[in-house]
């Protein structure tokens, strides 16, 4: 039987963390996906939680116990910290342009797994994304010019109604998800450490989009 995060625990407004050691060890990776949605549930109804940062900068100073690591675009306009409504140390975040995957990004997330114990791999893409745009219009432009050319197979795989631009959103948003697919399946091919805690039930590894209009995130199957 599943439990959810209790609301005790959700709702607390001063000092420690959303989780605990114990809690956050006792809790199966599909139940911190559900603390995920319930937080952002809260961030997009406006009734976040209350919290004193600085009591929580205190509690969390000499250890760390996140639940999820969550791998997201650098777009000012989609802090998952805010989105999913968590506290100081409940969450790992790790920001590129694209939410692609590369060699450190998947250390990164490696550690946070294997060695500090987090349940969860999100990769959350976003709507309106200025990276997917640009690997779209095939933009050359120093370093970027690199980064880009990791989503441009993503490109490539989307199909969609109407234009094939970034001028379209929808398209831009058919890609994005693409682009969450292909990263979900990179992690899975290069990373034999997040594969076998996979495969042993200790994490699960899922991908999510960000709509910025409506402030909801979809978890995708």
């Amino acid at each position: 039987m599943r439990r959810t995060l209790p609301d005790h625990l959700i709702a607390q407004t001063k000092g420690g963390l959303l989780f605990t050691r114990e809690w956050r060890d006792s809790m199966s990776p599909a139940q911190v996906v559900d603390a995920l949605k319930r937080g952002n549930e809260r961030f997009r109804t406006g009734k976040r939680t209350i919290r004193d940062y600085r009591q929580q900068q205190g509690a969390s100073a000499n250890g760390q116990f996140p639940a999820a690591v969550i791998l997201g675009c650098i777009d000012s306009r989609a802090p998952a910290e805010i989105i999913f409504d968590t506290g100081i140390g409940d969450v790992f975040i790790v920001r590129i342009a694209g939410n692609i995957v590369n060699d450190d990004v998947l250390g990164s997330m490696e550690f946070a797994c294997a060695v500090a114990g987090a349940r969860l791999v999100v990769l959350l893409g976003h709507t309106e994304c200025g990276a997917v745009k640009g690997a779209i219009e095939n933009v050359m432009m120093g370093n970027l010019t690199g980064l880009l050319a990791r989503i441009t197979p993503a490109v490539a795989a989307t199909t969609c109604a109407g234009d094939k631009s970034s001028k379209n959103p929808a398209y831009v948003e058919a890609v994005a998800r693409t682009n969450v697919r292909f990263g979900l399946d990179a992690i899975r091919q290069r990373s034999t450490i997040l594969t076998d805690l996979e495969k042993k039930q200790a994490i699960q590894m899922v991908g999510a989009m960000y709509n910025l209009s409506t402030g909801t995130v979809e978890f995708m199957a």
